[in-house]
């Protein structure tokens, strides 16, 4: 008699653990903020279309207040897929070792940034200022991102920090978070602090949108190359969903495609792993 009965529990168990995954009756999507929260939701929108067409279900968006807001979303499962940082992406992954990174994307050429998939943190200050190098930013006004930024705040505390042999704190006079790219570079051109540590890509999107500013912006350090945004979504969401999600962003026969890079001004979707973040991953 057990074993028809093993038999009958492992029918009905195979089915349940099936059912396990997630499978949302609407797709919820949140991004890190890096400027204007309105524009980039506007921007996003021909990818968001995509996805709806994809999944067959509607896609909302969660607009956060932080980079942490966005982990804890994702965390709690309130946010199904989201374009992180870096960091913050690795700060997630070690909460979440299910959260999978699967699209970053090339970025086109600029003049401070170039062709393909990575970027880099830039200590930018006003041209027209006497601050020339990094000496002469001694005992000067900082503005880092957020604490979760890559290029505004982890890179500049554990790779410029070591290269002139002190923690922020104690090489400038003040060090404080402006809360996304575009607010640092806005507050080094109103000269409301003297410089700021903001990602290429970032800057490079600013500049595009009001090119004659481009003049008022000096870099004065470079960082190595950084893996940029990736796209994640929950690894507990259902395989044939993850597999829709992967091929609303790579399915380049799409009619919206071209409108996708367009309004995110990137050459090209690129496949990721977490191995890819490896180099964030040393840091931590």
């Amino acid at each position: 008699m057990q074993l028809p009965l093993l038999a009958a529990l492992g029918a009905l168990g195979a089915p349940a653990l099936a059912a396990a995954c997630e499978r949302p009756d609407r797709l919820r999507f949140s991004m890190i903020p890096r400027g204007d929260v309105r524009k980039e939701i506007a921007d996003l929108q021909p990818l968001l279309d995509q996805l709806r067409a994809a999944l067959g279900i509607p896609v909302e968006i969660y607009a956060a207040p932080s980079y942490g807001a966005v982990v804890e979303a994702l965390l709690s499962g309130a946010v199904h897929l989201a374009r992180l940082g870096p960091a913050s992406y690795v700060s997630a992954r070690r909460a979440d070792p299910m959260l999978t990174p699967f699209a970053n994307y090339a970025n086109k050429a600029s003049r401070f940034q170039p062709a393909g998939a990575s970027y880099h943190s830039l200590l930018i200050v006003r041209a027209g200022s006497a601050l020339a190098d990094v000496g002469a930013l001694r005992g000067k006004r900082l503005a880092l991102v957020d604490p979760e930024s890559t290029s505004g705040a982890l890179i500049p505390r554990h790779v410029f920090a070591k290269q002139v042999g002190r923690p922020l704190e104690a090489y400038f006079s003040q060090v404080g978070y402006s809360g996304s790219h575009t607010q640092s570079i806005n507050r080094v051109l109103a000269g409301q602090i003297d410089a700021a540590f903001v990602g290429s890509q970032n800057l490079a999107t600013e500049m595009a949108s009001n090119p004659a500013r481009e003049r008022q912006i000096r870099v004065v350090w470079r960082s190595g190359p950084i893996p940029t945004d990736p796209f994640v979504f929950r690894g507990q969401l259902c395989d044939d969903l993850q597999e829709k999600i992967r091929g609303a962003f790579f399915n380049r026969g799409g009619p919206q495609s071209a409108d996708v890079l367009d309004k995110l001004n990137v050459a090209r979707f690129v496949p990721v792993s977490d191995r890819d973040y490896r180099i964030v991953h040393e840091i931590y």
